[in-house]
């Protein structure tokens, strides 16, 4: 019997995908599992699995396609399932308590059909008197403007995760769909909408509205399409670059001694300890004791929300653009288990085989670009978080101890804070204590929590 195989939900909030490779072709035998294609997200790629042992009789999707979740993409036929008259197979395949259910279904059925017999000899009659009948209902025009006080926006869970993501107030968005319905292209263009009316008010309107000149005028170019997720990352940098206030702070931590520990350790340990995992730990103490740089600003609500987890995000590059999957729990495990973890994660990352599901529920970034080099940069905070730390290239620079010159090992870090929520001050005490924390780590073990 053959069987529909639809694009199964891969992450709340992932709505529509680009099929990238087809793994399989019409004929084909699969096992339970086996990958049929592989589908780009606006988070990730996800591998779409065969939901049966069989063989596949038809793939209704190209590459390049773009699909939405619970499409139908291909369809097969389980082994030892094979073709029968549908009324029989319902029969075999309903349980007893469901009998009165088939039957009510085949006696709807049966009305149905007499309906229909009945409406085509009554057809003359009906169109003769058409203009007698009643006009059909029609569902309200789509909205050109926000959802009026006191009403509830017309939006599904799915669309007010993705607005809540980007830090838009769903209220504030006109629904384009039947009766004002809210789409998340809704909510992406109102981004758009913010950004450009921030340039206008900057620019008045001239940035925002510039076509781009034929740029073959002056030689050969060549256009690439966006990736999923070039475009998701574009979309939400130029929202939190159009409306949240942010603030750099800059400092300085001195790790001579830290980075001697770490080399020593990784001459010993099966694991290799990196910065980037003492970095986690570090930043996963700071986030429990200043629980504002760790929370969400709900202005629709007018609440602050403070978080009892901690996730760091680490932001890895690769070949498709900068993903950043989420360390869950940092503050509950030792450098070592993060170290490890880590390191199997950033693997997975470039790969492209962490999931959607990965990259969710971060409450703080970190973007390490130490390895590339740079005395320091202005990391962009990634809505709904408040802050985000950028590293740069540590280097070797003198300082004077009182009497003279000393030879110390100093790593830039820059915190990129929300205003809205996080104050200069404490801005400067978050990033001068995990300075302070680098540079003296017993202070972890000995300074009482907050």
């Amino acid at each position: 019997m053959k069987q529909e195989i639809r694009i199964p939900e891969v992450s709340e909030g992932v709505t529509k995908g680009k099929v990238i490779g087809l793994s399989v072709a019409e004929g084909d035998r699969v096992e339970v599992d086996q990958t049929l294609l592989e589908m780009e997200t606006d988070k990730a790629v996800v591998a779409v699995p065969s939901p049966f042992t069989g063989k596949i009789t038809a793939i209704l999707v190209d590459e390049g396609d773009d699909v939405d979740i619970g499409q139908v993409i291909m369809a097969g036929e389980p082994e030892g399932e094979a073709e029968e008259p549908a009324a029989e197979a319902q029969a075999k395949e309903s349980p007893a308590e469901d009998k009165d259910k088939a039957k009510d279904e085949a006696e709807a059925e049966a009305g149905h059909k007499s309906q229909t017999e009945e409406k085509s000899a009554s057809e003359p009659r009906a169109r003769d008197k058409a203009e007698d009948r009643p006009a059909a209902a029609e569902l309200p025009p789509p909205r050109t403007e926000a959802t009026p006080p006191g009403e509830v926006a017309p939006a599904s869970p799915v669309v007010r995760r993705f607005a809540r993501e980007l830090g838009v107030d769903i209220n504030a968005v006109a629904g384009s769909g039947p009766g004002g319905r809210i789409s998340e292209q809704d909510v992406r263009d109102f981004v758009k909408q913010v950004m450009a009316g921030a340039s206008s008010g900057a620019t008045g309107g001239a940035v925002a509205a510039r076509p781009l000149p034929d740029f073959t005028k002056w030689g050969e170019v060549e256009r690439q399409p966006l990736s999923q997720v070039r475009k998701i990352t574009a979309d939400a940098m130029a929202y939190a670059w159009a409306t949240a206030p942010r603030v750099t702070q800059d400092d300085k931590a001195d790790i001579t001694a830290i980075e001697a520990f770490r080399q020593d350790y990784n001459r010993k340990a099966e694991v290799k300890l990196t910065m980037t995992a003492i970095l986690v730990r570090v930043v996963a103490e700071a986030l429990r004791r200043f629980p504002q740089v760790n929370s969400s600003l709900d202005l629709a609500a007018g609440e602050m929300v403070l978080k009892k987890y901690v996730h760091v995000g680490v932001a890895v590059d690769t070949p498709s653009g900068l993903l950043v999957p989420v360390i869950r729990d940092a503050d509950r495990k030792g450098i070592a288990t993060l170290a490890a973890e880590l390191n199997e994660t950033a693997a997975k990352t470039r790969e492209r085989k962490i999931s959607p599901a990965d990259m969710e529920g971060g409450t703080f970034t970190i973007s390490n670009l130490g390895g590339i080099g740079g005395t320091g940069f202005t990391p962009i905070v990634y809505a709904p978080q408040v802050a985000i730390l950028g590293v740069s290239r540590a280097e070797m620079e003198p300082v004077w101890d009182g009497q003279e010159f000393q030879p110390r090992l100093r790593m830039p870090l820059s915190l990129s804070y929300d205003h809205r929520v996080v104050d200069g001050a404490d801005g400067a005490r978050f990033l001068r204590w995990l300075c302070s924390a680098l540079e003296q780590p017993l202070l972890l073990a000995m300074e009482d929590d907050r």
